[in-house]
């Protein structure tokens, strides 16, 4: 069954369509990730599933309440975890989940219990007491994921979940999410500009320019791209970019780490190109279709990759071998 269900929804600023006529539904017990570049719509979608926005058009319903008639209800039925930190770093753990509770109307008694629940599920009961400033990056996310399931919601958005985190901190994050999942039976509405963390989604949602561009499970969005994913590093990509497209009749998409482009043969393209371009290809690699691939082919452009700090950069710069002359 589904516990979100957003029919025709439309938001406009003015005589700026934010976003145009979407629609879809997120199953109980689902993690559901949702994507898009900055500027797509994305924030303001989650902005009013969240009851942070008015719709100026259409209808959510989550967890059987109409978002716009009843907010209060929907508020009481969802978990929240910012991407920015919105932890008070001068009070303990414990006390930041006592202030919580307290604001959703729980008894000293519930929260009690509740909390211990919850820190043990993240594994910080042993530094309840202690306050947070002493924390790491990744013991505040796993309070803050702790915090907003305190009130026992159905449905915990988690906006970039692991972003800026280490990868040993970032698996161990996504653990306790999948066992959040299957202790709590709760639904995961979530997004991320790591495609490799999307892989843990059921399904993905890739929203552009007000619209979704594509709604599926991870393989079978890199199923519909098929064949091979040739990236070339030439002397000079402005110029090859055409050209290339032109003699192979392919779609060539020039980005940070060189020109891409798409071959049912990816094996025997590589003697070829690099034939026909003698003395102007610096590097190529070869490879299967990732997600990356499936947001460029469907955007035109790498996710937030404004936003990728440096270590990141470097991250996704090792994924892909390359043979270089």
């Amino acid at each position: 069954m589904a516990i979100i269900s957003v029919q025709d929804l439309v938001k406009r600023f003015n005589e700026l369509e934010a976003v145009a006529g979407v629609s879809f539904t997120v199953d109980e017990k689902e993690i559901f990730g949702f994507l898009g570049p900055n500027g797509a719509g994305k924030s303001t979608t989650i902005k009013m599933l969240c009851t942070l926005l008015r719709p100026t058009a259409g209808r959510i319903t989550l967890a059987g309440f109409d978002v716009a008639g009843q907010p209060d209800a929907v508020r009481r039925a969802i978990g929240l975890v910012f991407q920015d930190n919105s932890l008070d770093d001068r009070l303990t753990a414990e006390e930041n989940l006592l202030f919580h509770g307290l604001l959703y109307g729980l008894s000293r008694a519930e929260i009690k219990q509740r909390m211990e629940e919850v820190l043990a599920m993240v594994d910080l009961a042993d530094r309840r007491r202690d306050i947070v400033r002493t924390f790491s990056g990744g013991m505040r996310r796993r309070l803050e994921i702790a915090r907003g399931l305190l009130h026992h919601p159905q449905v915990l958005f988690l906006d970039e979940p692991t972003v800026g985190l280490d990868p040993q901190t970032r698996s161990a994050i996504w653990q306790h999410i999948h066992r959040l999942r299957q202790e709590k039976d709760i639904t995961i509405f979530m997004t991320t500009h790591y495609m490799d963390e999307a892989e843990n989604c059921d399904r993905i949602a890739i929203i552009d320019h007000g619209r979704i561009q594509a709604l599926d499970t991870p393989d079978n969005l890199k199923r519909q791209l098929g064949g091979d994913v040739v990236t070339i590093m030439t002397v000079d990509d402005s110029r090859l970019q055409q050209e290339l497209a032109t003699r192979y009749g392919v779609r060539v998409i020039k980005d940070e780490e060189g020109l891409r482009l798409q071959v049912d043969d990816g094996a025997s393209f590589i003697p070829r190109v690099a034939a026909d371009f003698r003395g102007q290809i610096s590097s190529i690699s070869l490879r299967r279709p990732t997600l990356d691939d499936v947001f460029l082919s469907l955007t035109g452009r790498a996710i937030r990759e404004e936003k990728l700090s440096g270590a990141d950069r470097m991250r996704l710069n090792r994924r892909h071998g390359r043979w270089r002359r």
